[in-house]
């Protein structure tokens, strides 16, 4: 029994060899299609590959400070908790965490707030901003025109029984954007791109665009604005009481100022006046003075400290990359296309030689 079987499987794996053999065979009979298929497929990929625009990306990097105050205290709060002590929650975590910073830039707020900074190409024969550039100064590829040609005659005839829409990068709502504002947003989001290491907290970010000098500048901006954005957050509350520390401070000086003056003017106008009742108003006029010192002493000090606060919630960057302007272009990747090109049809051609012929014959007798 054993050896029948070893039999049967010896004569097997012989059909499989005499069967890849014969399929080589007949590949290698009809090479000359294969390199007639690949050679197209050469031409057909070059094609493809120069008529896509070419793109440029921007990266830079940066690391953030390290919060080590904060989680200092929360360590304290833990350990004060375990013992039955209350020590208040101080400032409170910071809800702005590094893993929200892609959502943030991707927010139609900030993309809207990009619409009207201004770019220039490398040759300088463009000027103008980020919206009109994104709409009307965009390179495709000749078949996108074709592609696209239905769509945009289906949009005339429609656009000729709606409203027009207001367009444009100035004056815009983020609460109701227009069609076309709504997709230069999607545009913005697919060409910026952020992402942060959950070990280091190293932000990343890479912006691409069709003019390499339009991509740094970008670049530059957009990191520009996520650090004032995120400063502005972890700051408003010590704004907002250093703001208060200010108007207390100028109220208290002016206060004092003017018990100061008046006890200047009534000293100077009673100094050869012996009355009792003069020196007691005297002693009160400069009680009020003194009191009206101690206040503004006092609200000078909390003043400096709302001010060294902010400071404090300042978040530190350091620009690991800076921005440059790229010099080779990262998309498209014409290697890879010919390459992708040639694969597909090499596959093709071997396919058609072993299978599809054959199937082709006998639909066609069918």
């Amino acid at each position: 029994m054993d050896e029948n079987t070893k039999q049967s499987s010896a004569l097997s794996s012989e059909e499989q060899e005499i069967d890849l053999l014969e399929l080589a065979r007949k590949v290698w009979a009809d090479r000359r299609l294969v390199l007639k298929w690949c050679g197209i497929a050469v031409v057909v990929g070059l094609v493809v590959a120069f008529s896509i625009p070419k793109e440029y990306t921007t990266t830079v990097t940066l690391a953030p400070e390290t919060t080590g105050g904060s989680r200092s205290l929360g360590e304290l709060s833990a350990l004060a908790g375990m013992a039955g002590i209350n020590v208040g929650d101080g400032e409170g975590g910071d809800a702005l965490s590094p893993e929200l910073y892609p959502d943030i830039v991707s927010s139609t707020d900030f993309s809207v707030e990009l619409f009207q900074v201004p770019v220039q190409d490398k040759e300088g024969e463009l000027q103008t901003d980020l919206y009109t550039y994104l709409q009307e100064h965009q390179r495709s590829p000749w078949w996108s025109a074709i592609l696209s040609f239905p769509f945009k005659c289906i949009g005339w005839i429609t656009s000729l029984f709606s409203d027009e829409e207001t367009e444009g990068g100035g004056g815009v709502d983020p609460f109701r954007l227009t069609k076309k504002q709504t997709e230069i947003v999607k545009a913005l989001n697919q060409r910026i791109t952020v992402s942060v290491d959950k070990k280091t907290s190293v932000i990343t970010l890479s912006v691409t665009m069709q003019d390499p000098l339009i991509s740094a500048t970008m670049t530059d901006t957009v990191m520009q604005r996520l650090q004032d954005h995120i400063t502005n957050y972890r700051t408003s509350k010590a704004r907002h009481d250093l703001n208060f520390a200010q108007e207390l401070y100028d109220e208290a000086r002016a206060k004092y100022y003017d018990a100061q003056q008046i006890y200047a003017n009534y000293v100077d106008a009673n100094q050869s006046i012996a009355l009792r009742s003069v020196q007691t108003k005297e002693e009160r006029l400069r009680n009020e003075m003194t009191l009206a010192y101690n206040l503004y002493n006092q609200t000078a000090q909390q003043l400096q400290l709302a001010k060294a606060k902010v400071q404090e919630n300042t978040p530190a960057y350091t620009v690991v990359q800076a921005a440059t302007v790229p010099l080779r272009a990262s998309k498209p990747s014409k290697p890879m296309i010919l390459i992708g090109f040639v694969f597909l049809a090499g596959v093709a051609s071997v396919g058609w030689i072993v299978f599809g012929r054959n199937l082709f014959a006998q639909f066609r007798k069918s």
